[in-house]
């Protein structure tokens, strides 16, 4: 799969360092610093490596045609309520944005960033876009825009299809490829959860968007926000807490946790116009989340 790729993952890594201070002028200074750190590890594991080469062309040769045949690309004509709350998500978090598509309802995933980071694509379920309000759909796609924004992409679209297209790489590069893109990944979503909270300016919205997607809950569940707050389960207890090592997403209570901790800070607090005076700074903030995050 891999001989013959036209893709220099050393140089992909330069530049993507290269790009660090330019990322957090333009906004991605929100980003959790756990995730920066595992994904400066991520060069030097060879079955990741191996893994993005593949994804690399598998994506050129077969996968976005595949995946953008059946989509509908997004404008103010076609999808006009999808397209006006990616205008508001990219705006709000000061990012150009890519080309975003509806899926039919056929379709597995409910939103998702794919393709590289120099040309990236947000995909978003038909039935989803239905079922979520407007300011839903804003915490939605802003969690995705977050992925680009923080140079996510290549490694999510090698995640995704490591999962869902293993025949396609080479049999040995496979797990532990995905067990290290999955630790990753956990970290990813904190950073992408504050992108949504940024996008939306409103911490029960952004909160009941995550559970939601989730949880699968459509518009009209009835679900209480306060009531499953208070009612979340202990996921550091028990030996429960070590099947997270096989998730790519960090357990729901703790994505709740880390975000309420974010909303709580400077950062946040300046973003949406209030005093961040007395206010934990992000360092604070990570250091919290990080032991929160923990599984051992």
């Amino acid at each position: 799969m891999t001989v013959g790729v036209d893709f220099d993952f050393a140089r992909y890594v330069q530049e993507r360092h290269g790009q660090a201070a330019q990322r957090a002028r333009d906004g991605s200074a929100y980003a959790y610093a756990g995730e920066r750190k595992v994904r400066r590890t991520l060069s030097a594991a060879r079955p990741v490596t191996m893994a993005i080469e593949g994804t690399t062309r598998l994506w050129r040769d077969v996968a976005r045609a595949e995946l953008l045949g059946s989509a509908v690309k997004v404008t103010d004509q076609q999808f006009p309520r999808v397209f006006e709350a990616a205008r508001k998500a990219a705006d709000a978090l000061g990012l150009r944005l890519p080309p975003v598509y509806v899926a039919p309802t056929t379709w597995s995933l409910r939103a998702r960033a794919l393709g590289t980071d120099d040309a990236p694509y947000v995909v978003v379920n038909a039935q989803l876009a239905d079922r979520l309000t407007d300011d839903e759909l804003v915490a939605t796609i802003g969690h995705e825009l977050g992925h680009v924004q923080n140079g996510h992409v290549l490694y999510a679209t090698s995640l995704h299809y490591l999962t869902q297209s293993a025949v396609f790489f080479v049999r040995w590069i496979v797990q532990p490829a995905i067990m290290t893109l999955q630790a990753w990944s956990r970290r990813a979503e904190i950073s992408c959860d504050r992108a949504a909270l940024l996008a939306v300016k409103d911490l029960p919205t952004a909160l009941s968007t995550i559970i939601k997607l989730e949880l699968g809950l459509d518009q009209g569940a009835a679900f209480n926000l306060d009531e499953y707050l208070k009612a979340m389960p202990d996921t550091q207890q028990g030996f429960g807490r070590y099947a997270e090592l096989f998730r790519s997403h960090p357990y729901l209570p703790k994505r709740v946790q880390a975000l309420r901790l974010f909303a709580e800070g400077a950062y946040f607090a300046q973003a949406s116009g209030g005093d961040a005076a007395g206010k934990p700074s992000t360092d604070e903030v990570d250091k919290k989340v990080a032991e929160l995050l923990a599984v051992f």
